[in-house]
């Protein structure tokens, strides 16, 4: 025998050197690789040649594979051995625990951890029934040395992982062992408290084995993070928190602090009962504070990654304590506010001011729980934080630390944090936004305060010079312009995103007289040629605005300045974003000024020649806003007039009826048919003007369609003359004083959709010149878009937004497409009645918007039916709808290849077929999954009471449990489908009897239990069972239909029995007639009262 494991020994250590030979060919290494399986699944010598393979004598690789040898027997084999054969083989086990491994220093942690999986293997086969002094033996192992030490943390962390966390055992083994761990839960804690405080103390000796006692330390500190989780809050906080104060004691040793941390935040982190919390408030006391802030301010420093990891976890660790602070102070518990509050959040504060941009990220949830907190934002510590921090948002706000430059502090910490300059951009925008956010709840607690800082900041970056930097942008710099990453952009940047916040605050909480109308006034005697500073200059007036409130005089310089500020093209944007912003959200304060601004308007269309199409219609937009406010329809609508006299001249003129109307005109109209070569004047042309027109035309339309509306006030409507009637129902009818405009431009848009769908046509397509054949495809900036391909963040400038001609002829293409239904959509939600009593308007859209389905826009279908009242779903929707559902079932038929053609009458119940088999076939996602569920609750909801096919409702019902067979291996899915399949069946199984047909041929279905559940269903007399168990039986009866995911289908079982149940102690029985306990009824009947 000792032969034959020496022989094979020998031949398997051959095998192992074979695989692990970085020189060996791929076939010696596959055959080697094959006899070692084969040996591993067949070899009865597997325990006498893992544990030869396994001595410390041999190198680590065979060791190694040696130790997974008997890992292998205790998986597979262990049910099939003889009680003296495991009994010998835990013995042998517990050998190598205690001196079958090198010194805890020497030893390779695969070697621990492999040895360590045998003892938990067998722990999950046998414990607690028949090993129950396995923790005693655990115990005895830790007095034999600091490596036994270590193994013995490393099971008991990876039992619990196995049990708790990955639950990789059977439902009943793992409530037995998880039963027992709670059982002697007490002791556990005890013991590796103990075993921690020992090693700590050594280790502080700095004795010869200082390292040692340190690694086993680490090692208890992970083994109790693995615990802490999920036993009972009583264990942590045992001892008033002796164990919480050594973590924080801890937070001081630099070789030991990160595994405290990690120890600290899984337990702050805890939710329970608010009492059983309380005890968390002693992190808040005198030492454990101190502790926490000594670690806190001396955070920043080289960037060390285990450094770094230490404090991005000491700072979750002050975040978690204030989600227990902010849960418990004003809670029923009474606790109180912490004495040791302000030392709290200077710590915050330290990390809020920390060089890296990730920490400072990391307390912006903190500040906003603190500053909304019913109680605590009331404090006298909290309102003097408040105004620190808004100083240190001034410095936060400033976007800087790019992981490709050198110019920030936080620059270094970003190259460990981000993998480009995109990714850090990305964060820093979600990063500044979630600032706005904390900013706008500080300045509730501190508003005077807050708008002084604002104000002065404003001002300060008025008096400064412009400093353009070395910036990245060198054609720029020779202009004297600023980059985004100039010093001065950034500033201006920062400011206009504090100012921002701070206004639309102060407003609600300070008194007109507090505020400093001298502010609105600077900004707007402030000039500046560089477009990005302007751009914030705009911000800034756009939010002091409502200052002008107060000082009505104001305002024309606020109507005038906005309109001239037009350096360059997205300067000129944002412009005409702000000027809409502002007769958006203050139209009635503006109205007295409007003949003012309306002569202003007409002026710069008529003396402006650089004057843009889309400040034109900005402008328009503007005005039609302002004009809502007349609340006088007739008035209104002679305005509407006025303003689109032009556009309806020139959208009816004979010549853009020639090109709407007309694919080969209209193609010849926009310069798509001609070469051009980059050199010609692009902007001069008629050709380009001629798209000009166009695109003015339908921005205008669109303006006036979006913003022209009727008071929201009822009363005000009547009296303005825009109620006509009222609807069967009692909803009045309201007039839109821009419908007679629709009704004379849409015929020719109605056209250009047509015309547009047919440009798509071979013979169109082949009239397109060389030099916009392409002039279809999508842009290529907006392919980067869908493949993540962003402009780098560092060049981003004012550019051209469209460069060459091609680029220039897509974006016409797809701005006159978007534009089109945009208008048509908002017609609906605007005209409502009015725009769906159109004479032959579904013929119109018919054929025009529905010419081509391949190109119909989502949203405006989605307006179209959202807006439609429903006295006309018959009339407009129905003959629009059909076509559009029979195209969508043949689109998914040819790109699915699905060749059968389900014979359904209702275009609905066929759509639903066909969406269900590719939603639960060929999508391995959950969200659409979840989408195809709710779409068909909805049909079955309403065809329930109709007569459906029976093979319809076979393949329905089938096509759910062919969903759950391919996807029921996830829960959510799972869940969704089991659902949705119980939901078809209760309500139609009492009429197609096909149903129970598929049932019978789910595989391992009870037959029995199927019949039972039918008679339930469908008796009325039969007792009816509560939902939540009939889900549970109609899931075990379809459970033969989940199939396995791929990843599990070629995978070895691993067996684990299960042991006979632990001894429960029965209940006594308790005969209250015969109990010696004095009972009020009994005595009231005794004999002694029989007098009564």
């Amino acid at each position: 025998m000792a032969e034959q494991v020496a022989a094979m020994c020998e031949q398997l250590i051959k095998a192992v050197n074979v695989m692990m030979d970085a020189e060996t060919s791929q076939i010696y290494r596959l055959e080697a690789l094959k006899f070692c399986e084969e040996f591993k699944e067949t070899s009865s010598l597997c325990v006498p040649c893992g544990l030869q393979l396994a001595d410390k004598a041999q190198p680590a690789v065979v060791r190694h594979f040696g130790l997974q040898i008997l890992e292998h027997v205790i998986k597979f084999r262990w049910n099939n051995m003889q009680q003296q054969e495991k009994v010998q083989l835990k013995e042998c086990a517990m050998q190598l625990l205690s001196n079958g491994t090198r010194t805890i220093l020497e030893e390779e942690s695969h070697i621990k951890d492999a040895l360590s999986r045998i003892v938990v293997e067998m722990i999950k086969r046998e414990w607690p029934q028949n090993w129950p002094d396995m923790l005693t033996e655990m115990e005895a192992l830790t007095s034999q040395g600091e490596a036994q030490t270590e193994l013995v943390m490393l099971i008991l962390l990876r039992l619990a992982e196995d049990v708790i966390t990955f639950q990789t055992l059977p439902s009943q083994r793992r409530r037995d062992i998880q039963h027992m761990l709670t059982q002697k839960m007490e002791n556990i804690f005890s013991f590796m408290i103990a075993i921690l405080h020992i090693n700590i103390e050594d280790y502080r000796k700095q004795v010869s084995v200082a390292r040692a006692h340190c690694r086993v330390a680490v090692a208890t500190l992970n083994t109790l993070a693995g615990y802490i989780d999920w036993v009972s809050l009583v264990h942590i906080t045992f001892r008033n928190c002796h164990l919480l104060e050594m973590l924080c004691l801890l937070l001081s040793e630099p070789e030991l602090q990160l595994e405290a941390a990690e120890c600290l935040l899984i337990a702050m982190s805890r939710k329970g009962k608010l009492d059983e919390r309380k005890p968390f408030m002693l992190l808040f006391d005198d030492v454990a504070i101190h502790y926490i802030l000594s670690a806190a301010q001396s955070a920043d420093g080289l960037v060390v990654e285990r450094r770094y990891i230490f404090l991005k976890r000491l700072c979750q660790v002050l975040c978690a304590m204030s989600v227990q602070l902010c849960s418990l102070v004003g809670s029923d518990v009474e606790v109180e506010i912490p004495a040791n509050l302000s030392k709290y959040m200077e710590a915050i504060l330290a990390f809020t001011t920390h060089s890296s941009q990730f920490l400072k990220s990391t307390t912006l949830p903190t500040w906003g729980a603190l500053f909304r907190h019913e109680t605590l934002s009331k404090d006298a510590v909290v309102v003097e934080m408040a105004t620190k921090y808004l100083r240190v948002s001034m410095t936060n706000l400033v976007k800087g630390g790019f992981p490709s430059r050198d110019d920030n502090p936080s620059c270094e910490y970003s190259r460990v944090d981000f993998d480009s300059d995109e990714d850090f951009n990305s964060f820093f925008n979600s990063f500044r936004a979630q600032q706005g956010v904390v900013l706008r709840s500080a300045c509730r607690i501190v508003p005077l305060e807050a708008f002084q800082i604002a104000a002065e900041w404003l001002q300060y970056q008025i008096a400064s010079p412009v400093d353009a930097g070395d910036v990245t942008c060198k054609s720029k710099t020779a202009e004297g312009l600023c980059s985004l990453l100039s010093p001065s952009v950034v500033q201006w940047d920062a400011m206009t995103v504090f100012m921002e916040c701070v206004v639309s605050q102060i407003l609600k909480n300070l008194e007109e007289e507090v505020m400093n109308m001298e502010l609105l006034q600077a900004v707007l005697n402030y000039d500046s040629k560089d477009p990005l500073i302007l751009s914030c200059v705009l911000t800034n007036v756009s939010a002091l605005f409502p200052f002008a409130i107060h000082r009505p005089q104001l305002i024309p310089q606020v109507l005038y300045k906005v309109p001239r500020t037009r350096a360059v093209k997205n300067v000129r944007r944002h412009a005409s974003s702000s000027i809409i912003k502002i007769c958006r959200d203050y139209p009635q304060f503006i109205l007295p000024c409007f003949d003012m601004f309306y002569n202003h308007v007409k002026k710069l269309f008529s003396s402006e020649a650089s004057l843009t199409h889309m400040e034109k219609f900005s402008l328009m937009e503007a005005l039609v806003l302002i004009s809502n406010q007349f609340k006088d329809f007739a008035k209104q609508k002679a305005f509407i007039d006025e303003l689109m006299a032009s556009v309806v001249a020139d959208w009816t003129s004979d010549e853009m009826r020639l090109a709407l109307w007309d694919p080969v005109a209209f193609l010849s109209f926009v310069g798509a048919d001609q070469v051009v070569t980059e050199s010609q004047s692009t902007d001069t042309d008629t050709v380009s003007l001629n798209r000009g027109r166009l695109c003015f035309c339908l921005y205008a339309m669109l303006a006036v369609v979006k913003r022209a509306h009727w008071p929201a006030d009822l009363e005000e409507a009547k009296a303005g003359g825009f109620v006509v009637g009222y609807s069967p129902a009692g909803a009045p009818i309201y007039r839109n004083p821009c419908t007679a405009q629709f009704h004379v431009l849409l015929p020719n848009l109605l056209a250009l959709i047509r015309t547009h769908h047919s440009l798509f046509m071979p013979e169109n397509m082949s009239r397109l010149s060389e030099t916009f054949s392409r002039a279809h495809e999508v842009m290529d900036a907006e392919k980067n878009v869908v493949l993540g391909l962003s402009q780098h963040s560092l060049d981003i400038y004012v550019s051209p937004v469209y460069r060459s001609s091609l680029e220039r002829m897509q974006g016409f293409f797809t701005s006159v497409y978007e534009n089109c239904f945009q208008i048509l959509g908002n017609a609906g939600l605007s005209l409502q009645q009015e725009f769906y009593t159109i004479e032959r308007l579904a013929e119109g859209i018919a054929g025009s918007a529905f010419v081509s389905l391949d190109h119909v826009v989502r949203l405006f279908l989605r307006q179209l039916v959202l807006s439609c009242p429903q006295e006309y779903y018959e009339s407009l929707l129905c003959p629009l709808l059909g076509p559009l559902f029979a195209y969508m079932m043949q689109r998914l038929n040819v790109r699915w290849q699905f060749c059968y053609l389900n014979p359904l009458g209702k275009i609905s119940m066929g759509l639903v077929v066909y969406i269900l088999y590719m939603q639960f076939h060929l999508d391995s996602g959950t969200s659409l999954t979840t989408k195809a569920f709710v779409l068909a609750v909805k049909t079955i909801s309403s065809v329930v009471g109709g007569n459906l096919l029976p093979e319809a409702v076979s393949w329905f019902y089938t096509s759910v449990l062919r969903g759950l067979q391919v996807h029921g291996q996830h829960e959510v899915c799972n869940s969704t489908l089991c659902q949705l399949a119980m939901l078809i069946y209760e309500n139609l199984r009492p009429r197609y009897i096909e149903l129970r047909t598929v049932m019978t041929q789910i595989p391992n279905i009870s037959v029995d239990a199927l019949d039972q559940y039918d008679k339930r269903l469908m008796d009325p007399k039969a007792q009816k069972l509560g939902e939540k168990k009939r889900k549970d039986q109609f899931k075990k009866l379809i459970a033969g239909t989940v199939g396995k995911a791929l990843c599990q289908q070629f995978r070895k079982e691993v067996h684990i029995r299960n042991l006979p149940s632990l001894f429960k102690k029965p209940k006594p029985d308790k005969d209250l007639v015969q109990s010696s306990e004095a009972l009020g009824l009994a005595a009231l009947f005794s004999p002694e009262h029989d007098a009564l």
